[in-house]
Order: C-alpha cells, then sequence, then structure tokens
C-alpha cells in the first residue's frame, strides 16, 4: 500500500480549504499586534519585540517542531527502530539550555537593540570578522533547512494525488508574499492553527491507529517481527554500539537548536526574559507531541504499509487507515506546519544579512526603514533560493546539507554563549576556535559521506560519536589555548564587556 496515484478530490478539498484559511490569516496578521513604526526591523522581523508567554510558546514550537520533523522522525523510526527515537531526549536536554542561557541573551539583545546573534557578538566582542563568521555560519545553516521544510510538504501534495512543481511553486508564492507584507507576525498568528491541527491529528492517530490494528502489543511485535527479518542496527532496542552515539547526537543536538536564526528570532521577540523561562517550562509539552508523532513509524509496520521511500511512511499510513477528508485534513496540518517555520527561518537569515552584512559593510547609514526594507527583499531571495534548490538539486543532498548545517551552527555556541558569562575571552581566540571546529567538523562529515556520527579507534576500540559534538569539543579547547597564550603575551587582554553587565 503506498501513496496513491490518482488525486483524492475529497482530501484535496479539505486541504485547500485549510491552506486558503491560514493564507487569509497571513495576511490579516499585518494588522495585528501592530505597533507605531512598521518601517523597522523590530517591528517586520521581531514583531515589535512584544509577543507574550502563549504567543511565544506556540512561536517557538511551531518553528521548532517543523512539517519536516512530523515527517522525517516516524521516517527515522521506521527505518532503524528505536535508534530514531533520540529526538526525544535531545527536546528534554533543550529546555534547561533555554532557561539558562536565553532569558541573559535577551536581556542584553532587548537592552541595546539588538536583532540578531551576530549583533549580540560583536558588541560583545567588538570583532567584525567573528561577527560575520557568525552571520554566514547562521545563513549557511538555514538555507538546508527551509528546503527541507518544501521536502514536508512536497511529500504530502505527492500524497494527495498532486504531481509536476506548480503546487509546490503556488505554496510558496503564497507564503513569500504574505511573509513580506506582516514579518514575523504572519507566521506568530499561522502557529496557533498549525499546532492546534498537529494536535488533532496525532492524538487521533495515536487512539485510532492501535485500535485499527490490534492494540499497542501487536504494533509492537508487528514492527520487531519487521526489524528482526530486517537485520542490522534495527530494533525495538537499542544496541550497545549505538549508546554512544544516542547519547552524542541527542547532547549535540541540544546545544545547537537555539543557535539557529529561526529559535533566536522566537526569543528575541519575546516581551520578557520571564516570558522565556515560562516557554522553557512549557515547551516540554512538545516533547510528549513528538514522542507520539515517532509511534507512527512502528505503526506503519504494523499496517502493513510499503512507502516508496521512508519520508512517504506518514502520507502512506494515513492514506491506508482514514477517511478521505481527516486525510485532508492531516495533510494540510503538515502542509502548514511547513510554512511556519520556512517563514521565521526566512526571516532570521534576512535579518542577519541585514543587520551584520548590509549595514556592517554596505551601508553603515542605513535608516531603520531602509533596514526593514533589505530585510523583506532578502526574505524573498532566500525562500527562492531555498525552492530553486529543492526542485532542482536531489532530496538526499537538502538532507545532506541539513546534517552539516546542524554541524556548523554548532560552532557557533562558544561565540554566542561564552560572552554572556565570561570576560576572559577575546574575538581573535573564540574566531580561531571556530574556524578549527568548523574545518575539522566538516572534514570528518565529508569524510564520512556527510553522516552525522564518526568512528575513532583509540586502543584498537572503536567508539562512535556525533560528529558536531566531537568538532565543538575542537573548538572550545582551541579557543582556550589561543586566550591562554594571549593573555600570557598581554596580561589583562581579556574582553571588555560592551553595553554594561548582563
Amino acid at each position: 500500500m503506498g501513496i496513491a496515484p490518482h488525486i483524492n478530490w475529497t482530501a484535496l478539498s479539505v486541504f485547500v480549504f485549510f491552506f486558503a484559511l491560514v493564507t487569509i490569516m497571513g495576511f490579516l496578521a499585518s494588522r495585528w499586534q501592530r505597533g507605531s513604526g512598521e518601517a523597522h526591523l523590530d517591528e517586520w522581523g521581531l514583531g515589535g519585540r512584544r509577543f507574550g508567554t502563549w504567543i511565544t510558546w506556540f512561536l517557538v514550537g511551531g518553528d521548532f517542531y517543523t512539517a519536516y520533523t512530523v515527517i522525517a522522525v516516524p521516517a527515522l523510526v521506521y527505518a532503524v527502530g528505536a535508534y530514531g527515537f533520540f529526538a526525544l531526549p535531545y527536546t528534554i536536554l533543550v529546555y534547561p539550555i533555554v532557561f539558562c542561557i536565553m532569558p541573559r541573551l535577551w536581556r542584553v539583545a532587548h537592552k541595546a537593540g539588538h536583532v540578531t546573534a551576530a549583533d549580540v557578538v560583536y558588541a560583545r566582542f567588538q570583532s567584525r570578522p567573528l561577527e560575520l563568521a557568525i552571520a554566514a555560519t547562521g545563513v549557511l545553516a538555514t538555507m538546508p533547512y527551509i528546503a527541507l521544510q518544501l521536502v514536508g510538504m512536497e511529500v504530502v501534495i505527492k500524497a494527495l494525488g498532486l504531481t509536476g512543481e506548480l503546487p509546490l511553486t503556488a505554496a510558496f508564492v503564497i507564503l513569500a508574499l504574505y511573509t513580506y507584507s506582516a514579518g514575523l507576525r504572519a507566521p506568530a498568528l499561522i502557529a496557533f492553527v498549525k499546532d492546534l491541527m498537529i494536535y488533532i491529528v496525532v492524538l487521533v492517530a495515536v487512539v485510532l491507529v492501535p485500535l485499527k490494528l490490534g492494540g499497542y502489543g501487536a504494533v509492537f511485535a508487528k514492527a520487531n517481527e519487521a526489524y528482526t527479518a530486517k537485520g542490522g542496527a534495527t530494533g525495538l532496542l537499542l544496541k550497545p554500539s549505538q549508546f554512544l552515539p544516542y547519547a552524542t547526537l541527542a547532547l549535540g543536538s541540544a546545544l545547537a537548536a537555539f543557535m539557529y536564526p529561526h529559535t533566536l528570532t522566537g526569543i528575541f521577540a519575546a516581551n520578557s526574559a520571564t516570558t522565556i523561562r515560562k516557554n522553557a517550562i512549557y515547551l516540554p509539552a512538545y516533547t510528549l507531541l513528538l514522542g507520539l508523532i515517532a509511534l507512527l513509524g512502528y505503526m506503519a509496520w504494523a499496517a502493513g504499509v510499503h512507502p516508496q521511500t521512508p519520508n512517504d511512511t506518514v502520507p502512506a499510513l494515513f492514506n491506508a487507515l482514514f477517511p478521505s477528508w481527516f486525510t485532508g485534513f492531516a495533510f494540510s496540518a503538515i502542509a502548514i506546519g511547513a510554512l511556519v517555520p520556512a517563514a521565521v527561518m526566512s526571516i532570521g537569515a534576512a535579518n542577519l544579512f541585514t543587520r551584520n552584512f548590509w549595514k556592517a559593510y554596505v551601508n553603515p547609514q542605513v535608516s531603520p526603514a531602509g533596514e526593514a526594507k533589505v530585510a523583506k527583499i532578502v526574505s524573498l531571495v532566500v525562500k527562492v533560493g531555498a525552492l530553486v534548490f529543492i526542485l532542482f538539486i536531489p532530496t538526499q543532498y537538502a538532507l545532506d546539507l541539513q546534517l552539516l548545517g546542524g554541524l556548523w551552527i554548532l560552532q557557533t555556541f562558544p561565540a554566542v554563549v561564552f560572552g554572556l558569562f565570561f570576560n576572559w575571552f577575546r574575538g581573535t581566540s573564540l574566531l580561531i576556535g571556530w574556524i578549527a571546529g568548523l574545518g575539522i567538523g566538516s572534514w570528518l562529515a565529508i569524510a564520512d559521506g556527510v553522516k552525522p556520527v564518526h568512528t575513532f579507534v583509540v586502543g584498537g576500540d572503536s567508539y562512535a560519536m556525533y560528529t558536531g559534538l566531537f568538532a565543538l569539543a575542537v573548538n572550545i579547547v582551541v579557543a582556550v589555548v589561543v586566550q591562554a597564550v594571549l593573555s600570557l603575551a598581554r596580561p589583562g587582554s581579556g574582553a571588555q564587556r560592551v553595553g554594561g553587565s548582563v
């Protein structure tokens, strides 16, 4: 049972209805919580920094748990079993990190009017090269991430029976237009609808699918049979050789998650540090949802679904077990789940380009209105670039680059975070550490065929771990050694705090 080759008109009609609904909301969002200065990057790119606890909860949840997550996590579980569940401890570990670090980062940004992490880094270390490194890393890491949202949307459009690139192109043209018009307010408003729909879809699925298949006992039994027959590093339980890579993937992903421009955009848009702390407490509710979503991978085995590719697992499962109207509702939820993060990602990338390249190197005297105009145009260019990427380059390369993007963005952690807590580091040492971590991490990943895990042989024993976390360790060690040398050469040469205490 695969994806139907013909158009499912009932499902398509429901899909179009909800897609039209959020499109209207996207254009109306320009009037929602409107401030007095629309021609300003704070207003367009950060929603005026007025988002309270619930808006921030939906926005951050909406751009952190993406359409590709709904597609990719069950696909990975379907393919390999327990190893695919590393996303759960990762999204548990991330929130203590958010609770401890992000309120302080928000206060620094709010006090000085910073819009991006690179703004914070430049103000702290007064290093244009380090600022440019952080900004460039953010933009490069974001591009394949946006492309992967298109993958999620493309999968459900194909599941509806539509062929060709026109439907996907039309959807992203609509996204580009209302993001250009309303800025961050559009995805923030749409996130309410998207998250409600996703919750409904998942809760219905985890209750009704097991009932149709004989209960969870039958689901796990059939999945176990499938993995036993498949062999290799698959199964309902982790193999001993998977313990270390599983743990390091979870930790490294947690450290990287809120270094991405789109997640930091949600943080900077909050109205207070208290709002961020509350969200660090409430957002784990999404982890429960993610765990339920992952179970769909097991259910596909129990349902006898044989998708064309692992990414088709969830659409194939819904097509097989649910009536057309609910399938259309589920597919629209997934597609809308692509719009929210893609919009925030393009805004985050546009903010970085505008503040840390255009203003820094091209037009230092640009007005607030000029900043907003440049950011709007760049957000369109970013979306077009992602669309071209996904239309003309095989999907596998988008996934490979996203894995590299995670490794790259993790290397910005020391520059962004260390300056909030320590006075010792200088921009030079952190830049050299960034170069070392990025260089060795990229080299190892590419040598491994752009895989996220590298195997090290020590004393005849093999140890596999997340390449990005190893690269971060190299980054930090190099930065510490260089800073120690600089401090010995120039006593008292640690970074001077800029803009007062944090």
